[in-house]
Formats: structure tokens, sequence, C-alpha cells
């Protein structure tokens, strides 16, 4: 009995921790379990709070009054305004008076030539032999007037072929407006007309010494004129451009309208071009030019022919095709290209005729009004180039003109010149010409001449020397 109570006794101590941490053991897990609740109501709580919070903003944001568009103006219009003000505080600021001068630039050309025959021989304002010509000296000024409109002038100081005095006069003088609506922009002054593709390129340049024969002889050089000029680009992804203008000559000769000038004794004239990319290394330039001027008392003076008649022009005509064709590689473009260009003229002018010999052997008019009657010559003429760039100085190159007499298109001249240009920078180049002229068998006039032209530029210069 003893012995089985003293092993109950030995089993009931050997379980007894047991038994204690058994009951320990789910007190504290409660305990636990009772502050993770609590935890998880407090951020319950604050969950809640929070969403009240915002829910508070919301509604206060909501509330806010939105801003006028009166408000809004009046900010857009004083925040312009003070910009104004900055610019104006800023302008006040600068030092320099120079800023507000034009751009001012300096052209000159000397032409060393020798030729063959005498001027008589050869018909030119040049003499015959050696011979030193400061052909032109140019002063270029040009800036913008205002956001509206641009000006320029062009002063040109020529020697006379006789006594080798320089006279300076206005060349061009005019302004361009910059700002039109529908792509319009007119030119109003003295300038150079827009008609053919050199007319109104300056004698230094053209891509060869010599101006074109029969932009010479039925243009009378450059087309300088006082007038009025429109521009019109086309409102299209292919390049279209229409050009109209009216004015009181065109070229070096004068019109003389007599006493009155009527609005049908104007010259007017017009030009349409256009340009192609063939691909992208070759390009296409071509356009059409027209000039009239109906009625003119006298162009050039009484002009005295070969067979003893004199002739005073009374109308003119004069139409034009041209075209150039450029290749410019997508590499090295600024070091190697090839250019062709050609214009075609046809002038069919009207003229008062003294009938001491026949202006047309061929097919005389009558005569008219006892001693003079009125007489329409057609001629035409041309000049072809092509300009090869080697590289970036070097170019060479060959030109061919061909005329007929504006007063007798019998009387025929033909002129042909390889050429070498070395372009030492944009501002120095030299030329190197040959030129033989031949005139019909009835003149036999010939002529062969060489030429070095040397031309330079200082300062600023808008249009310089190019490939045209």
């Amino acid at each position: 009995m003893k012995r089985a109570l003293w092993s109950f006794l030995a089993v009931a101590l050997a379980l007894s921790p047991r038994t204690v941490h058994a009951q320990i053991a789910p007190s504290a897990l409660d305990v636990l379990k009772q502050e993770f609740q609590q935890l998880k109501q407090h951020m319950q709580q604050m969950e809640q709070q929070l969403q009240l919070l915002q829910q508070k903003i919301e509604q206060l944001e909501a509330a806010k009054p939105a801003a006028t568009p009166t408000e809004t103006v009046t900010q857009e219009q004083m925040r312009q305004q003070n910009e104004k003000v900055d610019r104006v505080v800023e302008a006040q600021k600068k030092s320099l008076p120079g800023e507000f001068n034009p751009a001012i630039g300096l052209v000159g050309e000397t032409i060393f030539s020798h030729r063959s025959g005498s001027s008589t021989a050869t018909g030119s304002d040049r003499p015959g032999g050696f011979d030193v010509f400061q052909r032109s000296v140019e002063m270029v000024l040009s800036a913008s007037i205002d956001p509206f409109a641009k000006g320029y002038a062009v002063v040109n100081a020529q020697a006379d072929p006789v006594t080798g005095e320089a006279t300076a006069s206005i060349e061009e003088a005019a302004l361009q407006t910059t700002s039109l609506p529908w792509n319009l922009s007119v030119t109003a002054g003295r300038f150079f007309a827009e008609f053919g593709r050199l007319s109104y390129i300056h004698d230094h340049e053209l891509p060869f010494v010599n101006r074109p024969l029969v932009l010479d002889k039925y243009i009378g050089g450059e087309s300088k004129t006082d007038g009025l000029q429109v521009n019109w680009l086309a409102p299209m992804n292919h390049y279209l451009s229409l050009t109209v203008g009216l004015g009181d000559q065109f070229g070096d000769d004068p019109n003389n309208p007599g006493p009155f000038r009527a609005f049908h004794e104007l010259n007017f004239w017009s030009r349409l071009s256009t340009y192609f990319d063939l691909t992208p290394n070759w390009q296409l330039e071509t356009g059409m030019s027209g000039l009239l001027n109906p009625k003119t008392e006298d162009l050039g003076g009484v002009l005295v022919q070969a067979n003893g008649s004199t002739l005073t022009e009374r109308a003119r005509r004069l139409a034009g095709f041209d075209l150039r064709i450029t290749y410019a590689p997508l590499r090295n473009n600024q070091f190697r290209s090839f250019t062709w260009g050609t214009e075609v003229l046809v002038s069919n002018n009207r003229y008062l005729i003294d009938p001491n010999g026949s202006l047309n052997p061929a097919n005389p008019s009558p005569l008219l009004d006892g001693d003079e009657f009125p007489g329409h010559v057609s001629s035409q003429g041309l000049y072809s180039y092509v300009v090869y760039k080697m590289d970036r100085r070097w170019s060479f190159g060959f030109t061919f003109d061909w005329v007929e007499n504006p007063q007798n298109r019998y009387d025929r001249t033909a002129a042909y010149s390889p050429f070498l240009t070395l372009s030492i920078s944009h501002w120095n180049q030299l030329r190197l010409q040959y030129t033989h002229t031949t005139h019909n068998a009835v003149s036999g006039l010939r002529d062969d001449a060489f030429s070095l032209q040397w031309a330079w530029i200082i300062g600023s210069h808008a249009h310089g020397w190019q490939q045209r």
C-alpha cells in the first residue's frame, strides 16, 4: 500500500511542471491577442479619421470659386506688359550705339584685260590692247526699318570708259515688306526687277566675267527700274513663285514718254518660277518672264543703222524662258557641284523708221505719212553656260552667247568663253577668262580677249558670289 502511494506521488511530481506550464501558456496568449485586437481597432479608427479629413479637404476645394475669364485675360495682359517693360529697360541699358546702324558692305572688282582689236573693230566701249578697268565699287547698306519692312541701298561708282573718272550713282534704294499676309511681299523704290535668271544679278555675282550679250542687247545690262514689284509665294508644298511689277524704265536706258506719261506708257513685267527635286542630288529650277512697254516716245535715242536708216522705238515686247539644272551631292556639296544654266529671250519691238534704207530687206514695210513708216522687228538670243566645282576653291566652266540685234535681226553676234575661278575665300576671288567674239559676215567684227577679274568684299554683303 505504501509502496503504491509512493509511486503515485513520484508520477505526480514528474508531471506537475508540464501541468503548470500548460495552465500559464494559454493565459499569456490571450493577453497578446487582446493587445493585437486593441491595436487593430486603433488603426481602423485612425484610417476613418484620415478618410474624414480627406473628404473635408475635397469639399473645401469644390466650394472654392474658379477664376473668371476676365481675371485670366487680365493676368495674361499683365504678363505681356511686364515683358514689354523688361525689354524697354534692357534696351535702355545698352551702351553700343552702333547696333542701331545699318549693315554696311563694300564690293569692288578690277578687270585686267587684253583685246586683239581696237574698239572700232570690236564694238566695245573699252580700248583694245592692254587695259585695266575698275568696273565697279559698290557700297551696300541694309537694315530692318521696323517689324514690318526692311530697307537697302546700293551706291555704285563706275569709271567712265573714255575719261576714266568714276561717277557715283544710286543703283538701288528700295524698301521691302516682311510681314504681309497671304505670302505676299512688296518692293518699292529703285531696284533690279525680277526678270529671267541673271538680269537682276550684279556684275560681281555672275558666274563668269562678262554679262551675256543678249541681256546687254535686249535689257540694257541689269534690269534697273524705278517702280513697284509684288511677289506671291503659292501656299502649297511645291515651290511656286509669281512676281508682277511696273516701273518708269527697265534697264540702263531710260524711257522718254514725252511731256506727259500715261499709264500705258509704263513698263510692265512678270515672272513665274518653280523648283523640282529630280533626285536627292539633282535639282531643276525653271521660269518664264515677260516685259511689255506698250507705248514710248523713245528708248536710247535715235538709233542709226548700218544702211543709213534711223529708228526710234515706239513699243517694246520681250519674253524669256530660263532653266538651271544643278548637281549637288548630299555629301561634300560644299566642295563639289555641277551647274548648267540657259536662258532664251525673244524680242518683238515696234520702231518708227526714217526710210533712208530698209530695216528688213527681205520684206520691206510700206511707206506711211510721207517720210516715216512703222516697222516691227522680231529677234531672239540666248546664253548657256556650265560650271563644275572641283573643290572648295577651284571651279571652271564654259559660256556660249548668241544674239540677234533687236533693231535688225540679220545682224548677229556669237561668242564663247572658257573660264577658271579661284575662290581664295568667300570675300576674295580671282577669275581668268578667254572670250572669242564673232559678228555676222556683214560687219565682219572679231575679237579675242583675255580677262582677269579680281573681286573682293569688305564688311556685310548679303548676295556675294554664288553658284547661279
